[in-house]
């Protein structure tokens, strides 16, 4: 029997379920309700279709998602947080506040640093120059990106 080496530390043990950038995004796009693959693939434009599937079927595996498939024609198949996946909502929360909060300097910079191919580029608040708002986060209707 091999030995089980689980991290002692809590933080680490998030990292290892919610690893990568996108893990969260599909949370938060989650926490609005029961979502198609094609309704998540809309709501993060740039995920690849393999990134999306390897990250729902890994968030089943432990007990973040359930996956319900529909015996119909053409098939449907529905992606929804367990109660453990619920209970990340006041994480996000607290990351969306704390990522409210940064002094509009920092907001300049991130914007004006980050690559034009970076993964959060259309997912997250645009800031001009002259620290004005131009877009908003989509997960707006449950309270992630500025209520």
């Amino acid at each position: 029997m091999s030995d089980i080496n689980v991290p002692g530390c809590g933080v680490d043990r998030f990292l290892l379920l919610l690893d990568g950038p996108w893990a969260t995004l599909i949370v938060r796009e989650l926490l609005n309700g029961p979502r198609r693959f094609t309704e998540l693939r809309k709501a993060l434009p740039g995920i690849s279709a393999h990134t999306l599937s390897h990250r729902l079927r890994r968030f089943e595996e432990h007990w973040l998602v359930t996956r319900t498939a529909f015996a119909e024609t053409p098939p449907r198949v529905v992606y929804e947080l367990t109660p453990l996946g619920m209970s990340l909502r006041d994480v996000l929360y607290a990351m969306n506040d704390w990522g409210n909060a940064l002094p509009e300097t920092v907001q300049v910079q991130i914007a004006t640093s980050r690559s034009a191919n970076s993964v959060v580029s259309d997912r997250t608040q645009t800031v001009d120059p002259q620290g004005k708002q131009r877009a908003s986060c989509p997960g707006k209707q449950v309270g992630i990106g500025g209520d």
